[in-house]
């Protein structure tokens, strides 16, 4: 690896990245029209997602009109979607990125059951988390997607 960089704007969860120059943020949109099912997610997996990555930067959004217009937007590293969400759930708008956003960053789609893998599976997601979400499970599977786009 390259050079040794001092992150001083984490409160030492970790002090010190091994990288090549500064390090950067990996953005993460997080869908869920429930703010408690948004907080759930982001204290399983914390401002830094393991050592080896950069700090993330959570875009938090209630609305399934405001999810594509911030996937259009480009920019993000992994989308993390509510499939219980109400109106539109995260099923249904990972298979409509899937489908319409080109080179469509990955997606996690956090699931009320087991058994709803299968209905999952049809809308392509990239990882899949079940509820009631184990935070060692949710921060797995969001820093096994986000590893690819911090290497590039």
């Amino acid at each position: 690896m390259g050079g040794t960089v001092t992150s001083e704007q984490h409160d030492g969860e970790w002090d010190v990245v091994e990288r090549g120059g500064a390090p950067q943020t990996l953005r993460v949109l997080l869908y869920s029209d429930h703010a408690e099912t948004r907080e759930q997610v982001k204290l399983a997996v914390g401002r830094r997602i393991a050592k080896d990555l950069p700090p993330v930067e959570w875009v938090e959004v209630a609305t399934p009109e405001i999810v594509i217009a911030t996937v259009d937007a480009g920019g993000l590293d992994l989308l993390v979607l509510d499939g219980e969400a109400g109106k539109s759930g995260g099923i249904g708008l990972c298979r409509q990125v899937k489908d319409e956003v080109y080179q469509c960053p990955p997606v996690l789609v956090l699931l009320g059951r087991a058994a709803d893998a299968w209905l999952a599976s049809w809308a392509q997601p990239d990882g899949v988390v079940t509820r009631p979400l184990d935070p060692i499970a949710v921060q797995a599977a969001v820093a096994g997607l986000l590893r690819p786009a911090s290497a590039a």
